[in-house]
């Protein structure tokens, strides 16, 4: 592994408090819920965070998907590598997410807002399936203010590798290009998570402000399915898709973009733009060792994103990021 400067990579998402539990059918359908979905909340949504907390087991983890992308990457580099920016409250859970990243040796720069809360995600899982409901809370006031705060500002020109997720577009995409452009103006790595179908689907126009500075971009089957059906790709192919996303217009030209889709247990699809398509076959593992599949995106974005610092081989990123995802869904939440 190649030294790594301190704070080489600086992630910007939404911090979340992940409210976990098992649940059932009942459950999912009492709040309106699919057993394997991500949405933001709505006013009829509200009461799970108090239903898990006092009618279920439920466990308190540090999550937001870039937040899970940020320990996961910190796990596998040396220390004082990652920082990640992203709003909270002043209240206890808050707190909860400081004592958590600080057990993971990851920095965080929040920025605090004494008069909202900090952002919960209710997560039920059901058998394999994990259906992730969102109040963002204070991490929906996150602005460019805090972004170009000296102290901040100077951690983003001294990191050389940018992560931003997907969710951020529905914050402050203003944020999101500012990084992009400074990425692009000094030849540094963005690296850009689709995160959920619901963004290509409903946050099209600020998604592809970005799309031109996206160096890699990451994502699952079901977001390149739904990026492909709001930008009207005639293919359900993911090859087709990931082809696709590899070789749209580029602010940067001295990096040839890269776009990996991850199927589960089926192939990870990597295309890089002009070359031919890949497929990587996942790490096997058996059924019974899966605990939670919460994060295992994530995970793989961490194990990836990581390689990239580290200066490793786009094969050997790949490997990395299937490495720990497969660690990730033996364990419950993104650990």
């Amino acid at each position: 592994m190649a030294p790594t400067k301190e704070y080489a990579l600086l992630c910007l998402e939404n911090p979340l408090l992940d409210i976990q539990a098992q649940g059932d059918a009942a459950l999912l359908e009492k709040y309106g819920l699919k057993p394997n979905d991500a949405i933001l909340a709505e006013e009829k949504h509200l009461g799970i965070y108090e239903d898990l907390l006092n009618n279920y087991s439920a466990k308190l983890i540090a999550g937001g998907g870039a937040q899970n992308t940020a320990r996961g990457a910190q796990y596998l580099l040396p220390p004082n590598s990652v920082v990640y920016l992203g709003g909270v409250g002043d209240d206890k859970y808050a707190a909860i997410l400081h004592d958590a990243v600080k057990t993971a040796g990851l920095r965080v720069e929040y920025r605090v807002d004494p008069k909202q809360p900090t952002g919960r995600c209710g997560v039920v899982i059901t058998d394999h399936n994990r259906s992730m409901c969102t109040d963002l809370g204070a991490a929906n006031h996150y602005d460019l203010d805090h972004l170009k705060s000296p102290e901040v500002w100077k951690l983003v020109e001294n990191a050389s590798f940018y992560f931003v997720g997907g969710y951020h577009l529905t914050v402050c995409p203003p944020a999101i290009m500012a990084l992009a452009e400074e990425a692009a103006k000094n030849n540094k790595a963005f690296v850009f998570s689709l995160s959920a179908p619901f963004i290509p689907q409903f946050f099209k126009d600020p998604l592809d402000a970005t799309s031109p500075y996206w160096d890699y971009v990451i994502g699952n089957e079901t977001e390149a399915l739904s990026y492909a059906e709001s930008h009207g790709l005639e293919t359900k192919d993911i090859k087709e898709i990931a082809k696709h996303l590899a070789g749209l217009p580029k602010t940067n030209e001295k990096r040839p973009r890269v776009a990996i889709i991850t199927q589960g247990t089926d192939p990870t699809i990597v295309a890089e733009a002009g070359k031919e398509v890949l497929e990587y076959e996942v790490h096997a593992i058996d059924k019974e060792l899966i605990n939670d599949t919460t994060g295992a995106g994530d995970a793989f974005a961490a194990g990836f994103t990581a390689g990239l610092v580290a200066g490793e081989s786009l094969a050997q990123c790949v490997n990395q990021g299937q490495w720990l995802a497969k660690l990730s869904i033996q364990e419950l939440g993104p650990s």
